[in-house]
């Protein structure tokens, strides 16, 4: 699981709502296509996508299998943010300052 799986797991916009929806509760398969107007084995494939991308994590109760948010991917995705947070108010500060600039 690489930093490009998340990004290419959650390019797809299907993939994205599906994402959010788990983002408010674990759910099963069939409860995640409700609204989504796709078939069960489509919706099997983005979730294997999202599992496989570290994501999602999956459970088994009983016959179901219900799927949640991994903590542990979105904290990849928040380290991988993190490398960028510094730069831009430094890029701000300049654009202001160009800005001034400009105005004068």
């Amino acid at each position: 699981m690489d930093d490009d799986s998340i990004f290419r797991a959650l390019s797809d916009p299907t993939r994205r709502a599906i994402f959010e929806k788990l983002a408010d509760g674990s759910r099963n398969a069939s409860a995640l296509r409700e609204g989504f107007g796709i078939s069960q084995p489509a919706m099997s494939q983005h979730l294997g996508v999202l599992v496989g991308a570290g994501l999602v994590r999956q459970e088994r109760e009983g016959r179901f299998v219900n799927y949640e948010v991994d903590p542990e991917g979105v904290g990849r995705i928040g380290r991988w943010l993190a490398r960028y947070r510094a730069y831009w108010p430094a890029r701000m500060a300049d654009l202001g300052e160009v800005l001034k600039e400009m105005d004068q």
